[in-house]
């Protein structure tokens, strides 16, 4: 070789290129899937949100902004304020609830987890639409709870528990708790307990080494568990719609009402981008956090 001249690229060998082909084929049904199921819907929903709504429903193929004008009424933005303050109290509470049942999964013998993890699983075996039904059977003024309370004499009349954000945010955190519970587990299961008893040796206390070790170590857990409550929390309808009625109204119920009864689809998109807007945030902390690790 001359000096001065560029090396020739070496060029990939016949196994290479046959790695390559192979890894593209496999990649291409899942490729194809998210395009078809995730992408192309994205796209409809966004170019639907600048269209104009058909005097009958639908949509006409005319160029309008009037939908994200519409925006600047005060009611959509309350409601969206509702739906991520609901969000997020379901986080918290299931965080609080999730982390000491991963805990205590985790940290007992092998031959109980599946057992214990089993019960946490139980209730997916459930149409999530009965569960959230038989919520009203408990909390109404005939139901469970307050006929436990009147038994026991702690009040002299039903409490109204049904169509409050109470309700709500009770059958959400229900939904939802296990999707807390799992990657809480998963990330314990993996953790090192040898290093509590080296915090303890060092002079902490239990509170000291929790906070200082433990809670630290398995932040990837909570972040994980927070986004898959979160996220759905969100965008729920099913659930303030039966247990919340009015008083409970999520944006989420809006978009569907503009979907179905309104049969407003540009709006509806625009409602469901803003949405998607206010879901992003935290994901976008999370993958922020992620790439600092």
């Amino acid at each position: 070789m001359t000096v001065g001249q560029p090396s020739e690229q070496k060029k990939p060998s016949n196994l290479e290129t046959r790695k390559r082909k192979i890894l593209t084929l496999l990649l291409l049904p899942g490729t194809a899937w998210l395009l078809l199921f995730f992408v192309a819907p994205l796209l409809i929903v966004l170019l639907y949100s600048f269209l104009e709504r058909g005097t009958y429903g639908g949509v006409l193929w005319q160029f309008s902004l009037e939908n994200y004008q519409r925006l600047s009424k005060g009611v959509y933005w309350v409601v969206l304020w509702r739906s991520i303050s609901l969000a997020l109290l379901t986080t918290v509470a299931c965080l609080l609830i999730g982390y000491p049942i991963a805990f205590f999964i985790a940290t007992r013998p092998p031959r109980w987890r599946s057992v214990l993890l089993l019960l946490v699983i139980i209730p997916f075996w459930t149409n999530f639409l009965v569960r959230t039904y038989a919520w009203i059977i408990i909390l109404r003024k005939e139901g469970v709870v307050n006929v436990i309370l009147q038994s026991l004499h702690i009040i002299d009349e039903p409490l109204k528990l049904v169509f409050t954000p109470f309700a709500v945010i009770l059958g959400l955190i229900y939904g939802y708790l296990p999707f807390m519970i799992l990657p809480l587990y998963a990330t314990l299961e993996r953790f090192d307990f040898s290093l509590v008893e080296a915090g303890q040796d060092l002079g902490g206390n239990d509170l000291r080494v929790f906070f200082r070790v433990v809670l630290p170590l398995t932040m990837r857990g909570i972040i994980s568990g927070s986004l898959l409550v979160f996220i759905p929390s969100v965008g729920a309808f099913i659930t303030p719609d039966i247990l919340g009625g009015a008083k409970g109204l999520m944006i989420g119920n809006v978009i569907q009402d503009q979907f179905l009864r309104a049969r407003n689809e540009p709006f509806g998109s625009v409602l469901s981008i803003l949405m998607m807007a206010a879901v992003l945030i935290p994901v976008w902390l999370y993958f922020r956090v992620s790439e600092d690790d």
